[in-house]
């Protein structure tokens, strides 16, 4: 199965069309923030609680699925379950950067408090190139998780 943390995700028609290439089962969570429609994804609406659809995924997760997520801490939790976690930009999330990773987004937030007053700038528009990065390493974790 593939889940997918939905909410502000940009690459969820990719998911789509590679989990229904594969007749791959996907469900799309979200918030009641966000209005999600599918025609090949069963989608969740989780209540806007703080980290309620994180939780609502992780708790949906089991051993061998595939989540989509760009929260460090969700990926985290599904390794931990023996799932596999990509970024929404096609990095994979595994047992051996997950730690690097939180650190960074530790050291990150540190510096961010430290700097109230100076902006810091968000992540870069994103291109065709991202998308076809995301497709090409999706489509090699769905193979390898469904033994494709």
């Amino acid at each position: 199965m593939i889940l997918v943390d939905a909410d502000a995700c940009p690459v969820i028609r990719l998911i789509e069309q590679i989990a229904e290439k594969y007749s791959v089962p996907c469900i799309l969570f979200c918030d009641t923030n966000h209005v999600l429609s599918s025609d090949y994804s069963e989608v969740k609406v989780i209540g806007a609680g703080m980290d309620a659809v994180d939780f609502a995924l992780v708790g949906a997760c089991s051993r061998g699925d595939i989540v989509v997520s760009q929260d460090y801490g969700v990926a985290s939790m599904v390794l931990g379950k023996g799932a596999y976690c990509i970024h929404q930009n096609g990095r994979e999330y595994t047992n051996e950067n997950i730690d690097r990773l939180l650190m960074e987004r530790h050291m990150a937030k540190k510096a961010r408090r430290a700097k109230s007053k100076h902006h810091l700038k968000g992540p870069a528009r994103r291109t065709e190139e991202d998308d076809r990065k995301f497709a090409e390493a999706f489509e090699r974790i769905v193979r390898k998780s469904f033994q494709l």
